[in-house]
């Protein structure tokens, strides 16, 4: 047992500091990925986007926050993960807090593109900082169900606090509201975590951070171009092809020349990491269909507002945190297969029932009861697979870990988001074509379940999650 490389208080009050100040990051990480979403009319407004600019106030922040990750787990197992997470904090406020002055689009943009940077930091640090501080299972299981909750909940509550904040002061607040809560956060860190040495005395891996982060986020800037254009287009194969280039030259480079390996290979020898991995990739595309297409059959074929919706989605971003505090409690004892399994039926149910919703169904019948569904599969299915993921990490690869499970979901959220956009046929905007469309993608996500199911049954019988 490495004592120095716990970062463990001592006191259970101690304990809900770090949890609240891990759950609460996670929450304002997630959350700033939505919540401008609402307030984008108002800030092209005032600033004077261009349509193809005000995407980027989005995309800026995704794009880096994705393909940062992996570097941001790797520098909290160097230097430390109180350093950065404290760091992690002070660029995220300090770059929100530039985005709620700024008078020109392009000052707005880089601040969300440097917010994107901070988040990448911060996401890793929080979940190593709980994979090292909480080791006993049940008291872990909770742990991670609370985190895995506040970022459900920072998820599907943007479209309601950025349309209150918009409505009730002004954009700039969806972005200054951040500086105070950061300074909050960064008191706590300091009292409530140890000053613990990093675990490795390593240099940091430059050829595979180069590689790593310039693979993914040129790969994910690919993706996201096929919004606007065919994936045979340039614009979009172009990055993809170079993107997955540098992957591949990132692979070979960590495979055989690099001396202290930024992302060590030997992780996947584990069942846990491997499978994993590969399901939170395809939980990526769930969770979008969930959340983001739910959320415009609600808008664009039962005619809500972007703040109506966000508040029909309110049930089931209450069942998603109840069912995952109730997964925490059931993985100890019923393990992980059982829980997987479970919350796969409840996609393959949810995601069937959705399915046949049309433009005649009503939010009770049509939306509520399959929403309710699949937000209970989510609960049981996220927290359990980000603790699978993580569980047998040694304390010296926990950020490292951190990073490659944040990533795996991020970029299935984002490949997933391209894809589905592609299958409901984006352009169709007849009313009988719009919920066929929705439709597709409700019964593509129930193949992703039955896939999760399936790949699951190649996980260890016996895991420390």
């Amino acid at each position: 047992m490495r004592a120095s490389a716990q970062t463990r208080p001592a006191s259970t009050r101690s304990l809900r500091m770090v949890l609240a100040l891990a759950c609460v990051s996670q929450f304002m990480v997630i959350l700033d990925a939505s919540i401008v979403n609402v307030a984008l009319p108002s800030v092209q407004r005032e600033l004077g986007f261009s349509g193809v600019g005000l995407a980027w106030v989005v995309n800026g922040y995704l794009l880096t926050f994705a393909g940062f990750l992996l570097l941001g787990g790797r520098a909290a197992d160097l230097f430390g993960r109180r350093r950065m997470l404290v760091v992690g904090l002070a660029v995220f406020s300090a770059s929100s807090l530039v985005a709620g002055v700024a008078t020109t689009p392009a000052v707005l943009v880089a601040a969300r593109i440097v917010q994107g940077i901070g988040a990448a930091m911060l996401a890793p640090a929080t979940l190593a900082v709980l994979n090292t501080t909480f080791t006993e299972p049940h008291e872990r299981a909770r742990a991670f169900g609370a985190w895995s909750a506040a970022g459900g909940i920072g998820g599907t509550a943007g479209a309601v606090a950025g349309g209150a904040i918009t409505t009730g002061l002004s954009w700039r607040w969806v972005f200054l509201i951040n500086v105070p809560i950061g300074a909050a956060l960064i008191v706590v860190a300091l009292l409530s975590l140890s000053a613990v040495r990093p675990v490795r005395r390593e240099s940091l891996d430059l050829v595979g951070a180069v590689t790593a982060t310039a693979g993914l986020a040129a790969a994910i800037y690919g993706v996201m171009q096929s919004a606007d254009h065919s994936w045979t287009a340039l614009r979009v194969a172009g990055p993809v092809v170079a993107g997955l280039v540098l992957l591949v030259a990132f692979t070979v480079v960590e495979a055989r020349t690099a001396v202290q390996p930024m992302v060590p290979l030997r992780l996947f020898g584990s069942r846990s990491v491997a499978v994993g991995t590969g399901m939170l990739l395809l939980f990526g595309g769930i969770a979008i269909a969930m959340w983001y297409f739910s959320s415009l059959f609600l808008q664009n074929v039962l005619g809500y507002s972007a703040l109506r919706s966000g508040l029909g989605q309110t049930p089931a971003a209450v069942t998603f945190v109840v069912v995952a505090r109730l997964a925490t409690a059931l993985l100890p004892r019923v393990g992980v297969r059982a829980l997987i399994l479970t919350g796969s039926a409840l996609f393959l149910a949810g995601f069937g029932w959705l399915s046949q919703a049309s433009a005649d169904s009503s939010y009770l019948t049509g939306l509520l009861g399959p929403t309710l569904l699949v937000a209970a599969g989510i609960g049981l299915t996220f927290p359990t697979l980000m603790a699978t993921v993580t569980a047998d990490a040694a304390a010296e690869d926990a950020g490292i870990v951190g990073g490659l499970s944040n990533t795996a979901s991020q970029v299935g959220g984002s490949v997933g988001l391209a894809v589905l956009t592609t299958v409901a046929g984006d352009g169709a905007s007849t009313a009988e074509a719009l919920p066929a469309g929705y439709d597709r993608v409700f019964l593509v996500a129930a193949g992703l379940g039955t896939a999760i199911a399936l790949i699951s049954l190649l996980l260890p019988r016996s895991s420390r999650a």
